[in-house]
């Protein structure tokens, strides 16, 4: 079974940092763009970063210069170093991996985790 499982989220004041986790597990040759997406209460599910097997990073305009994503390709992990926390982050965290397996009769399917939350208290 091929799976994301984050970790790393709770409460923090505004002004303060959060680092989350995302592993990817499960039998599969190849994990594409990985990223972080986030839904808060009443809105739609927003990209807030993504990283590309190669490295490359997209961030939303809310995050940027804020967060910083990286990848571990060999431990299938990425993280997000959220710093400068403003109760607007707010949001249940969400990874999403574009992953490559036999499980998925050898081709590329994007997974979601469950989510963590994030709660920023003003």
């Amino acid at each position: 079974q091929v799976q994301l499982v984050e970790s790393g989220g709770g409460l923090v004041q505004a002004g303060g940092s959060l680092r989350l986790s995302c592993v990817a597990s499960g039998p599969m040759s190849y994990v594409n763009t990985m990223g972080w997406y986030r839904q808060a209460p009443g809105k739609q599910r927003e990209l807030v970063a993504s990283i590309t097997a190669g490295g490359r990073e997209r961030y939303a305009n809310s995050a940027n210069g804020r967060f910083t994503i990286s990848r571990h390709n060999a431990r299938k992990t990425i993280w997000l170093e959220m710093n400068s926390l403003v109760p607007e982050d707010t949001a249940v965290y969400v990874c999403n991996a574009d992953i490559c397996s036999e499980v998925f009769a050898s081709s590329c399917q994007e997974q979601w985790g469950q989510g963590t939350q994030v709660t920023v208290s003003s």
